[in-house]
């Protein structure tokens, strides 16, 4: 093993598709007649195979074979009940993989010079096909020259791993404390292989659970510490195995009673499973079953897992030094789905992205539907991110000056419109209503009367926050931790705000912290409120689970927006806060009550990103300077560029000259 541990991922040998509709047979698996383009190549790409030559010809026989055909109806594909991506043993050349290379070929081909930045194009085919399939080039190259390419890249890997291989060392030389040991014995027990190899870690690890619903599944926001974890510590292949094989589980066509929730979308989870082979008694393999919300409470799909894969994808980068895999004709087209899903336009107004109840870390009925802050922020630092890693060319210069239009109008809708303190608080106090006019200074006829009763004794003569959400007639004044945390690391605020957050953190410490931190959301929806709201949920009940709960997961990202704003100190009072009961406590998913005393009454035990947000809080405090790996510095750039410019309708009237305090530093 290298010195980060970083290996490439084992390739698996094919797919099992089910579905009603006639079928052909196409790289020696069926795949429906019907069928759309996108579609087919989409299941060529998550074609495994063994590399033996005789397997290398017959496919890229298939391949030329599938590309000298007519192209096929652009038709929609009906009746597809589930979908799995299995495995086997497969053997492998030195340095390199037949399927890997035969499907990054496939990719570079369709979409080299074919995708389609323009986020308005409806037609998914457009992103791997126009015009039929045309080579440029050979389809496969000779094997000596994919064998040096692939050595080439394993040359890079070894190189760019060096700069974070002493903080791994040093690390792995320190004494750890004994609940540190036990921390990582518990991680290492959580991590799910899938042919031979890590691909993540599953929810919540409790053996004397008889009931884990889908906490034994590998969940995409949930593991996102535990690979920071792992990252930081020197161990970069279960990071990479995750992100390609959740690419392999993207797009596909899960309806809930036959609705499609969109092309792009990554799944809330997956489950490895073991089934028996057709035909073969007593022989079995592995296969990967994605849950994209059909099977969740609430069947809610998960608007947040793609932004959490963008996110987790440049962290990789940045961690280890491997940006090759962010170059991927693969890794760059999933990221483009993505984009292309959150960026599709719609009737809404408002930058900021419309969804659902229940579409992110709080998964159950809570009252954040339209344009909760989480997921705003979590959009801004995906939006960021994307911008940093996609490869500029013909077929995404659109696509990126979409992108930078979006950051800039996003950021300067939440600062100006989310932002609260005294200051904004009596503002709207004074407000007048029903203003028709571009000159309105209540833009979405705020009245005055929803200021709640416990945020005028609350708010502090020193900092703010940005509300939970905000829509025509309606501001949600509760604080919700993740949003404005990851406002912080991603400068969706200002530097000014963004102290003032932790300001406020500081001064309602027994609020937001007290025994156990984090409170998800402050306050907790009470009586006649939480029975309307929620629905009368019995496990959101007041100061529980989602209703006010703590969650020590937060505590990483709490972390990191202390150490990224100069004020490490705060973070430490926290870990010292949790390291007294959590290992006690057998580490749970949650604590109840106003103050955290209470495990929470529904609380599973042994939670990995419990087990996970404390050890990279852990790591990111020792070794400070990663956190700069991890957060973004305020861009300059996107404060100048306004979409307004690029307009001549009188009727567009841009705020921002009248809020130049919060765009500004």
């Amino acid at each position: 093993m290298n010195p980060m541990g970083i290996s490439t991922m084992k390739p698996c040998c094919k797919i099992l598709i089910s579905c009603c509709s006639k079928t052909s047979s196409i790289f020696g698996f069926s795949i429906p007649k019907s069928q759309n383009p996108s579609s087919l190549l989409r299941s060529s790409r998550k074609l495994h195979t063994c590399s033996s030559d005789n397997n290398h010809q017959r496919i890229v026989g298939n391949i030329k074979r599938l590309i000298s055909q007519k192209p096929i109806s652009n038709s929609s594909w009906g009746g597809q009940s589930r979908v799995f991506s299995n495995c086997c043993n497969v053997n492998r050349f030195r340095g390199f993989s037949v399927i890997t290379n035969v499907a990054s070929d496939v990719r570079h081909n369709s979409t080299s010079s074919s995708v389609e930045g323009h986020v308005n194009e409806k037609g998914f085919e457009r992103i791997y096909i126009h015009g039929g399939i045309n080579l440029s080039k050979p389809l496969v190259e000779e094997k000596q020259v994919i064998i040096e390419e692939e050595e080439k890249k394993n040359s890079s890997l070894e190189h760019s791993s060096v700069q974070n291989t002493e903080n791994a060392k040093n690390f792995r030389k320190r004494n750890l404390s004994e609940i540190e040991k036990e921390a990582w014995d518990l991680l290492r027990e959580s991590v799910v292989e899938y042919c031979g190899s890590p691909v993540g870690t599953v929810a919540a690890n409790n053996p004397n659970d008889k009931v884990p619903l889908n906490y034994d599944q590998v969940f995409i926001r949930d593991f996102v510490p535990s690979a920071l974890a792992f990252l930081l510590k020197g161990d970069g292949e279960i990071v990479r195995n995750f992100l390609l094989h959740t690419l392999q589980l993207q797009s596909w066509e899960k309806t809930v009673d036959c609705y499609s929730p969109g092309q792009g979308l990554m799944p809330a989870s997956f489950k490895v499973r073991t089934v028996p082979l057709d035909g073969n008694t007593g022989k079995s393999e592995e296969v990967l079953d994605p849950d994209f919300g059909e099977s969740a409470i609430g069947r809610v799909a998960p608007v947040d897992s793609g932004l959490w894969w963008i996110i987790l994808l440049r962290a990789y980068g940045k961690i280890t030094g491997d940006y090759s895999l962010q170059e991927r004709v693969d890794i760059q087209t999933g990221i483009k789905l993505i984009l292309n899903l959150c960026l599709t336009d719609g009737f809404d107004m408002f930058p900021t992205l419309l969804v659902t109840d229940g579409s992110c870390m709080i998964d159950r009925r809570m009252g954040i539907h339209g344009h909760p802050l989480e997921i705003q922020a979590l959009f801004y630092s995906a939006l960021r991110s994307s911008r940093e890693m996609l490869t500029v060319d013909d077929g995404s210069k659109n696509l990126v000056r979409a992108v930078n239009n979006r950051l800039s109008a996003l950021s300067f809708h939440i600062r100006e419109y989310y932002w609260v303190d005294m200051k904004k608080i009596n503002e709207i106090y004074r407000y007048k209503t029903e203003e028709y006019s571009t000159d309105a200074i209540n833009k979405f006829n705020i009245y005055p009367d929803q200021i709640p009763s416990w945020l005028v004794d609350w708010i502090p003569d020193r900092g703010g926050y940005l509300i939970g959400n905000l829509q025509p007639a309606h501001m949600d004044f509760r604080f919700f931790t993740l949003g404005n945390l990851w406002s912080i690391i991603s400068s969706l605020g200002t530097p000014r705000q963004n102290q003032g957050i932790l300001n406020l953190m500081e001064d309602k410490w027994e609020d937001l912290i007290s025994h156990m931190p984090l409170k998800i959301c402050y306050p907790a929806l009470e009586y006649d409120e939480w029975r309307i709201i929620t629905g009368s949920d019995p496990k959101n009940t007041p100061w529980s689970y989602h209703n006010g709960g703590s969650w020590p997961t937060l505590l990483w990202q709490f972390t990191l927006a202390s150490i990224k704003m100069g004020r490490p100190g705060l973070a430490e009072k926290a870990v010292t806060l949790v390291e007294k009961r959590i290992s006690e406590d057998k580490w749970p998913e949650y604590y109840d009550t106003r103050t955290g005393k209470f495990i929470g009454k529904q609380s599973r035990l042994y939670q990995t990103w419990t087990i996970a947000g404390y050890l990279t809080s852990k790591m990111l405090l020792e070794n400070p300077e990663m956190a700069s790996l991890l957060t973004w510095d305020e861009d300059l750039e996107l404060l100048e560029t306004c979409i307004c410019t690029l307009t001549n309708t009188s009727r567009k009237k841009c705020s921002r000259r009248a809020a130049k305090s919060q765009i500004l530093i």
